[in-house]
């Protein structure tokens, strides 16, 4: 007789505000998919508390943790290993738990170019590429862009001491050309960008009928212009569509970088289409 075994292992996401993230969907579906007792938690963190959540992820023995907003670069003093490429990037959003060490990864720039190269067929080499943002989501995407080949980044920010930190990162590790742009009023897209992106969280719920402050009359037909936002669409894309641009949503980057971080805690290839399938649902249904 095999002796019964009511422990689940225990994965999930820390951030503020939460509540909306769907993140458990597709990874819930993936451990039905395989089979798998396995748990995918959806826990508020405020920023003070980050050090407690992460003491209580090695407390409850949790095999790792997702980092969203506004977690992805404090979480670096509060882990054993960082990564290099996440190193690189000062931002992590996957924590492994391996033995008594928490290791942080980056998946967030992989899934972008994933959902970039795999499922839009762009490629982004000698590209030109306008990033709206300059956080965690902004570092991963800028350098995983620089190291795929793109000739020029502009990072557009509010913050200039964030903006400017992101170019001397870019510009002094990888090979690729990056320049501040301070974001002051309605910025107007160059007409020589191949790629826009926007890694803000304006446009995040519950704030859905914002959209960032660009001149969209400034887009033009065939510029690939994607969102970070985790849903099939937002204000942002609908408006670039409109002006003839080809849309990516962050729906397929949420689900690689899902992926990539299912594989890392479990050691199993991700059931992908069992992933998108369920979020498509879950969107769908909730429109």
């Amino acid at each position: 007789m095999v002796n019964p075994n009511y422990k689940a292992e225990l994965v999930g996401v820390f951030g503020h505000p939460v509540a909306e993230n769907p993140t458990v969907v597709m990874q819930e579906a993936a451990f039905q998919a395989l089979n798998l007792n396995w748990r995918y938690l959806t826990i508020e963190v405020l920023p003070e508390d980050l050090g407690a959540a992460m003491q209580g992820l090695r407390a409850f023995q949790m095999r790792g943790i997702n980092l969203t907003i506004p977690h992805k670069v404090e979480v670096l003093k509060y882990l054993d290993v960082v990564k290099p490429d996440a190193a690189l990037m000062g931002a992590v959003n996957t924590v492994v738990r391996k033995d008594d060490l928490l290791i942080g990864e980056n998946t967030d720039g992989k899934g972008f170019m994933r959902a970039l190269v795999q499922d839009a067929h762009v490629d982004p080499k000698g590209t030109s590429v306008v990033i709206l943002g300059a956080g965690g989501a902004a570092r991963a995407i800028t350098v995983e862009l620089a190291l795929a080949g793109a000739r020029q980044i502009s990072i557009v920010n509010r913050s200039e001491d964030r903006g400017k930190a992101l170019c001397e990162l870019l510009n002094e590790k990888t090979p690729v050309q990056a320049d501040y742009i301070p974001w002051v009023d309605a910025y107007k897209i160059p007409q020589d960008t191949d790629i826009l992106i926007n890694a803000t969280s304006i446009g995040l719920y519950p704030n859905v009928d914002q959209k960032p402050e660009i001149e969209y009359d400034s887009l033009r037909e065939g510029m690939v212009v994607c969102d970070v936002i985790p849903t099939s669409n937002t204000l942002f894309l609908t408006e670039a569509e409109k002006h003839g641009a080809k849309i990516i949503s962050g729906l397929g980057m949420l689900v690689y970088q899902g992926a990539i971080g299912f594989t890392l805690w479990t050691g199993l290839e991700a059931p992908v289409e069992s992933m998108y399938r369920a979020l498509l649902d879950t969107f769908n249904t909730n429109a």
